[in-house]
């Protein structure tokens, strides 16, 4: 991303360096820079956008004119994509002209400190995080956040219109974009042009706010469970009492998965439903299918015994 999507989403005040908004943004990773105001600067890192607050700008003002100069030299020489003040601090006179010298953004902020920094690297890390586009539909089931997948035409949207029918939340629908914001966490959201549709064969494309209210669209979702709805075929074995968790690796990160046959007698949204119910139970470490096999093993193990007596 550049400087200037960053400038436009937090409503940044150009101070100076105004040729500098095409810089990109590689990192994100946030870098308040105090030790390279005193002086060392063998631990900067140059490729993070840099904050400074009141701390930094106070001990700034510590320092003789002719340290403040050089040290803020130091600073735009590495090249940085670029400076943002926060809300209760001035840029000194230094930065801007540095910054019109250096073709460098000086910006300043409305959010305080802590609030900026916590922002900006919440957006730069999902903005920037390695991301995958994903033919399927996303919905948030009672918490879970459900990516369904299948071929083409076996009804991954007709089964998301019906859940959000049911109270449940729909995410993105024929393009999910995933990306891994930390090992373990797998976060979707739907394109800009593709929120709040569907897209229903027959019908064509439906607006789940227009048709349910605000509370049928969720920008992003946490993916916890993934599930392939996939044909009926006579003669294969499925799965029957759910012992074993299989899983499908995206990323770095593992998700729960599971394939769900389909017949026009099934009802597909119930056995989703089901299977994130069963999903959430799971993690909060209910399985309830080693529950089943446990019973039936003590019920035999009873009536091995009561054959032992007679």
């Amino acid at each position: 991303m550049t400087v200037n999507e960053l400038v436009d989403t937090f409503d940044l005040e150009v101070y100076s360096g105004r040729e500098g908004l095409d810089r990109e943004i590689t990192d994100a990773q946030l870098t308040r820079p105090g030790i390279e105001l005193a002086g060392l600067f063998d631990f900067f890192e140059h490729k993070r956008v840099q904050i400074f607050g009141s701390k930094e700008v106070t001990f700034f003002g510590w320092l003789q004119e002719e340290e403040q100069e050089s040290r803020v030299e130091a600073l735009f020489r590495m090249q940085p994509p670029a400076f943002i003040f926060s809300k209760h601090v001035e840029p000194p006179e230094v930065f801007l002209r540095k910054g019109g010298e250096h073709n460098i953004a000086v910006l300043k902020s409305h959010l305080r400190t802590s609030e900026l920094f916590s922002r900006l690297y919440q957006h730069l890390s999902s903005r920037l995080a390695p991301r995958e586009s994903i033919h399927g539909t996303l919905v948030d089931i009672n918490g879970v956040g459900v990516l369904i997948k299948g071929s083409s035409g076996i009804g991954k949207s007709e089964v998301a219109l019906e859940l959000v029918r049911r109270g449940h939340q729909l995410v993105a629908d024929d393009r999910v974009d995933v990306f891994e914001l930390e090992e373990g966490l797998l976060i979707g959201e739907a394109p800009p042009i593709l929120r709040e549709n569907l897209e229903i064969r027959g019908v064509g494309i439906v607006n789940v706010v227009k048709l349910f209210g605000a509370s049928a669209f969720k920008e992003t979702k946490a993916v916890t469970l993934l599930v392939e709805l996939i044909a009926w075929r006579e003669g294969v074995e499925y799965d029957r009492l759910g012992l074993d968790t299989e899983t499908k690796r995206m990323f770095q990160t593992d998700v729960p998965f599971v394939q769900i046959p389909t017949t026009a007698a099934r009802n597909v949204p119930t056995l989703i439903e089901a299977a994130a119910m069963n999903a959430r139970l799971k993690a909060l470490g209910t399985d309830m299918a080693e529950e089943f096999t446990e019973a039936v093993s003590r019920e035999i193990e009873r009536k091995s015994d009561k054959s032992g007596e007679s």
